[in-house]
This record gives C-alpha cells, sequence and structure tokens, in this order.
C-alpha cells in the first residue's frame, strides 16, 4: 500500500481536483445562501454534467462531482449564469468565510460578511485553505470548525480572535474588518511551510498581546435536524445532496432559498416542513455522526467502498463512526470512537482516533464487521 497523496489545496470552480469519476467543482455560494433558483439550477447542472450529486462540505461549500474535463467551461458558464461564480477566481480563493446561519438580514453578521467579501482585494496572498468565520449570533457556533480568524461576540461586545488562541482583541463594528486585514498580515510576514495555519504558527510564534485579552462569549448547543425560526433543518447523510431529491424538497416545502452549513445539515430559508426519504428529518440519527467520504471506485486513492458499510454499521456504533477509502481521512479531521481504514479491499480499525493512527485490528472484511461488537 503506497502513502495517500495530501494535497496542499481544496478544489475550486476555476480550478478543480481531478478525482475517480471526474472533475471536482467547488461551489462557494455568498453568506452560505441560494435562492431557490440557484439551487433548482445547480441540481439541473449536477444532473447533466456531473455524477447528480452535490456534496456538502465541512466548510459549508457545494460540490459538483465527476465532471468531464471536456464539460469544466460549459459549467462554469452555468454556473456564471447563475451568479455562483467569482470572474477572479484569486478572490474566489479568498472567499473561504464560514458564517453562522441563523442570521437575519442587516443583522450584524450580514453586515460584517459583506463587509469582509467586498474587501477580499485587500488580502496578502494567503495560504490556500486559510479561511474567516463570522460567528456573531447570540451564541458561537463554529468553535470547532476550522477557521483561522474569527469574529465573534465577546462577553461585551465584538472580539477578532485569532485560531488557537483563547481570547481575542475587543473591538467596534466599524474598525472590525481593518483589523481583520491587519492580522492577516501579520500571519502572511509570519508564516513558513510547516506552518500554514493560524493555530500552528501561535504554537510556535507568539501572538502579539495587543490581539489578546478578551474572553469570548458562550458556545451554543449542537444543531439537530428540526424547525427552526427561519425555516426546517435538514440532514444530508455523509453530506451528500442527491439532486432531483434536494430540487423536489425545495419545491415541495416551498423554500425561497437554501442555507448550507458545515456541519452536513441545510436549511430551507422560509419553507414548510415536507417529508422525504433522502434527508434526515430527526434528532440524534445515528447517520449524523457518520462520516465517510466517496471512497472507491469514485476517489483514485481509496481502496474500499465506504459509504453502503457505513450505512450499515451506523446503527451499531453508539458514537461517532468513520469509514475512510484511505490513511488522508479527508471526511473527518477529528478523532472518532470507531474509524476505518481501506487498506487493500480491506478494513484497519482504530478506536478512539483517527485515519492516520496506529489500527488495533487490520484486515477485517465486511462480513467480519458486521458481526463484531463496536460499541
Amino acid at each position: 500500500m503506497t502513502d495517500p497523496l495530501v494535497r496542499g489545496w481544496c478544489p475550486s470552480a476555476h480550478r478543480p481536483m481531478m478525482s475517480g469519476d471526474g472533475l471536482v467543482v467547488r461551489v462557494r455560494p455568498r453568506m452560505a445562501r441560494l435562492t431557490a433558483e440557484q439551487v433548482l439550477g445547480l441540481c439541473d447542472v449536477a444532473e447533466r454534467f456531473g455524477n447528480g450529486t452535490i456534496d456538502l462540505t465541512n466548510r459549508a461549500n457545494l460540490q459538483v462531482r465527476g465532471v468531464a474535463e471536456q464539460d469544466h467551461q460549459q459549467l462554469l458558464s452555468e454556473l456564471a449564469a447563475l451568479d455562483l461564480l467569482d470572474a477572479e477566481p484569486g478572490i474566489e480563493t479568498k472567499r473561504n468565510i464560514l458564517i453562522s446561519p441563523f442570521y437575519q438580514d442587516g443583522d450584524l453578521t450580514t453586515r460584517l460578511t459583506n463587509e469582509l467579501i467586498a474587501r477580499l482585494g485587500e488580502l496578502p496572498d494567503i495560504p490556500a485553505k486559510f479561511g474567516f468565520a463570522v460567528d456573531t449570533g447570540t451564541s458561537r457556533l463554529l468553535t470547532s470548525n476550522s477557521a483561522d480568524i474569527r469574529l465573534e461576540r465577546g462577553q461585551d461586545g465584538l472580539i477578532l480572535r485569532a485560531d488557537g488562541v483563547p481570547s481575542g482583541r475587543h473591538m467596534t463594528e466599524v474598525e472590525a474588518i481593518d483589523r481583520l486585514i491587519e492580522l492577516t498580515h501579520w500571519f502572511c510576514e509570519n508564516y513558513g511551510a510547516e506552518t500554514r495555519r493560524m493555530s500552528r504558527l501561535t504554537r510556535d510564534v507568539p501572538l502579539p498581546s495587543i490581539w489578546q485579552g478578551t474572553a469570548p462569549g458562550p458556545i451554543g448547543s449542537a444543531l439537530q435536524p428540526g424547525t427552526t425560526d427561519i425555516g426546517p433543518l435538514y440532514g444530508a447523510p455523509f453530506g451528500a445532496l442527491p439532486a432531483r431529491a434536494l430540487a423536489d424538497l425545495m419545491q415541495s416545502a416551498k423554500a425561497i432559498a437554501l442555507r448550507v452549513t458545515p456541519w452536513r445539515l441545510f436549511l430551507l430559508e422560509g419553507g414548510a416542513n415536507a417529508t422525504t426519504d433522502a434527508f434526515v428529518t430527526t434528532a440524534n440519527d445515528p447517520l449524523l455522526t457518520t462520516d465517510a467520504c466517496p471512497g472507491a471506485p469514485f476517489c483514485p486513492q481509496a481502496e474500499v467502498a465506504t459509504r453502503d458499510i457505513a450505512l450499515t454499521l451506523a446503527p451499531k456504533v453508539a458514537g461517532s463512526l468513520h469509514v475512510s477509502g484511505c490513511a488522508k481521512g479527508c471526511a473527518r479531521q477529528l478523532p472518532a470512537d470507531v474509524t476505518l481504514i481501506g487498506a487493500n479491499g480491506r478494513f484497519d480499525l482504530v478506536k478512539h482516533g483517527r485515519a492516520g493512527d496506529v489500527p488495533c485490528q487490520r484486515g477485517l472484511t465486511p462480513e467480519t464487521l458486521m458481526s463484531m461488537d463496536l460499541t
């Protein structure tokens, strides 16, 4: 078995990544939101140019998979017509922004995010995975999600916090984006090949005290499928959104927009609760704590098929389950109670760890796993 290839960048619309079934083309919705028209258009694009499924990523982006190279330019034209494409590839790369999903038009989250988007051109050249979080709701929801610079509610107002540092800098809304750009410049002046993320850099290079000192506010509860003030919240098993099922749900719910989250949950803004067999509708469903990458044959590095066995094993695992096609563990970076890693057509087992950890058992077949006690 060869070591998996770790890429230092993520796919985008302008710069897709080749996978086992074709190109992976990533769409970054502005304000983590697509209008109903954009959703239906993207579903049509996924069926015509891709494999018919849209992936919802842990950065709250959407991906069309299985795109033929000769269709890429036409796909870009259709995304542009839907207003889902940045004309400038460099801006698209920098628009790596997570936002708390329960914002209202014109509120603090909306104002800060729109100003940040408008000023992305002022940022220095940053690593491809460097990102921002605007987590300024009544409680913080994005603390476990990847972001390098965070705008958050503090104990008494707004703070800007470097990821990996427990406290941040108190500031007004008027100066917030200026200070965010300033902190980004500090990062770019100090990072190196091994410190391309803020939390890693601040372990080696002391963050100036001016950026510290004010504690962040409380952390909110994890979200679950159900009814919210904005609309119903649904779960996407493994982050997969079958295009036809999503289009049908949007229309039956009469939603005006779709908001995406980094938790494999999506919200139908202004919609009514609608029946669906394709998505998770109840809290505490085991599929919500189960991660599985696309696996073989869709990823060239995967050594096993992943999702069928994940579906079968999910009810048997009391905690979190991660099924990875290879040792990279793309679907989940955090430890899981049970992690299965593809190796030479079989599975290695890690308990309470990550895909790259040393297995406690090797060479397990699907039949063996289904008969094992995995609690």
